[in-house]
């Protein structure tokens, strides 16, 4: 049975802020009376976040939650959050109280009213280091733009607010959370909008994250970039690349026949001939792409779908 909201919180080791983190929605579902469930996911936490969390549910039957057995990362948090969803509309947010639930109607009301896909919240003033945090998000964020053309200034912010439909027709993995709405506006989903939110300091704990996951970003962007052209025939691209290399070899090679046989057949050996190697590097080069394309086609032939994630608990 459907409901108005599904609110899915990953998390690490957050076990301070939860009871008031989940004080807080309950706070603003109730003030505007949102039929809801609340899915809390903790991804291997080694602090006492299950506990408090398993206590959150007791308490309160629309209080759901999944445990992995380890840490696998937010992707797969998010994955999980958005397979038990039940919501109409499913908002997602941080446990770190950086998010404000007070943005939840905001980011409803937008995606209802104004036929919106999905609504990401917009960081505009942070609260995070200058050289360490902001600085390489805008950079980040610029080139997600350039690349994507998805006209967001925040992809990787926490809070955003998605229709039934777009989450469960995405696939997020690896590190992908950070372009899910690439990821949406690539499945069909390109009704894209932006809400200014509020962002506090952090209030307990330190952040999870380090400068590698700008690295990361940047090689998952190029990912998400080569997924989106050729997931389902990488013929097209291996295959493409391949015949081209194949050909420039195969036209050296050809050169080098038609001149030792008719033109100069007392010169140079064609071994000790530069173009000799280019014709010999060329097809052997353009032959392994086209294998690898080749491979790739016969993978996603036989491809089945399986959990990228052990789950150790669940309450649901």
């Amino acid at each position: 049975m459907a409901i108005d909201l599904s609110i899915v919180i990953p998390l690490l080791n957050e076990a301070e802020s939860l009871r008031e983190l989940h004080h807080w929605i309950l706070k603003v579902v109730e003030k505007y009376h949102y039929t809801y469930e609340i899915w809390f996911v903790d991804d291997g936490s080694t602090d006492d976040s299950w506990q408090v969390i398993e206590e959150l549910c007791r308490q309160n039957p629309s209080t759901k939650a999944v445990r992995f057995t380890k840490n696998y990362g937010k992707s797969q948090a998010l994955h999980i959050g958005f397979l038990k969803s039940k919501g109409n509309v499913v908002i997602t947010m941080d446990a770190d109280l950086q998010d404000s639930p007070d943005e939840i109607p905001k980011l409803y009301t937008m995606l209802i009213t104004q036929n919106f896909d999905l609504v990401s919240g917009w960081k505009k003033i942070r609260h995070d280091a200058w050289l360490s945090k902001n600085l390489p998000s805008k950079l980040f964020n610029a080139v997600a733009r350039l690349t994507s053309g998805v006209s967001l200034h925040d992809f990787n912010c926490g809070i955003k607010a998605y229709k039934k439909e777009v989450v469960k027709n995405i696939e997020v993995y690896g590190q992908m959370h950070r372009y899910i709405p690439v990821l949406a506006k690539n499945a069909g989903f390109s009704r894209i909008g932006e809400h200014i939110v509020v962002h506090y300091p952090r209030k307990y704990g330190v952040t999870k994250f380090g400068l590698s996951r700008f690295i990361y970003g940047f090689l998952d962007l190029i990912t998400i970039h080569f997924i989106a052209k050729f997931s389902k025939r990488p013929m097209h691209f291996f295959g493409g690349v391949g015949t081209f290399l194949f050909l420039i070899g195969f036209c050296f090679a050809f050169y080098l026949g038609m001149d030792k046989l008719f033109l100069h057949p007392n010169g140079r050996l064609i071994a000790q001939r530069a173009e000799f190697y280019i014709a010999l590097i060329s097809m052997v080069l353009g032959t392994q792409f086209f294998l690898t394309g080749f491979i790739g086609e016969i993978l996603i032939g036989s491809n089945t779908k399986k959990a990228f994630y052990t789950i150790k608990n669940i309450h649901e």
